[in-house]
């Protein structure tokens, strides 16, 4: 689904999920960025269909792979991030330059992990960890809104 200025998202079944697109997505748009919700964009290494919450293309044409993760009290969505951002490193790879960037933005104030996240900790623990950023909700959409992914 291509969303542009108005837009209706059909999200799976986590009430969490559509809530945090809900609040990405308008940032996205304002910031002048198109939006294909729930993208497929390659196969997950060790099998499987690789899809993510939004790929975001600005005017250029550069595409923006983008993850979102809630984490609304202690979780296992915690566990998730450094096999998420290991997924968006690999779709950036595998797509031989379709794709830019990603963004594996992080909502909610249920995470131990997030200023460990978000401040790089991951990074020297992955293989091509630099092509994926971690940033904390607020500071995803506000740059997005500033057209500055």
């Amino acid at each position: 689904m291509v969303v542009e200025t108005a837009f209706s998202i059909k999200s799976r079944d986590t009430g969490t999920g559509k809530i945090l697109e809900l609040m990405v997505i308008p940032a996205l748009v304002s910031g002048g960025y198109k939006c294909c919700v729930q993208c497929h964009v390659g196969q997950r290494f060790g099998g499987g269909r690789h899809f993510v919450d939004v790929v975001a293309e600005d005017e250029q044409g550069a595409r923006y792979l983008i993850s979102l993760k809630w984490q609304q009290v202690t979780g296992t969505a915690e566990q998730k991030v450094p096999f998420e951002a290991i997924c968006l490193a690999e779709a950036i790879l595998q797509g031989a330059g379709e794709y830019t960037k990603a963004y594996l933005v992080l909502g909610g104030e249920g995470w131990k992990l997030r200023d460990f996240y978000t401040k790089g900790g991951l990074e020297k623990h992955l293989t091509n960890g630099n092509l994926v950023q971690i940033m904390t909700l607020e500071k995803f959409v506000a740059t997005a809104n500033r057209h500055e992914l």
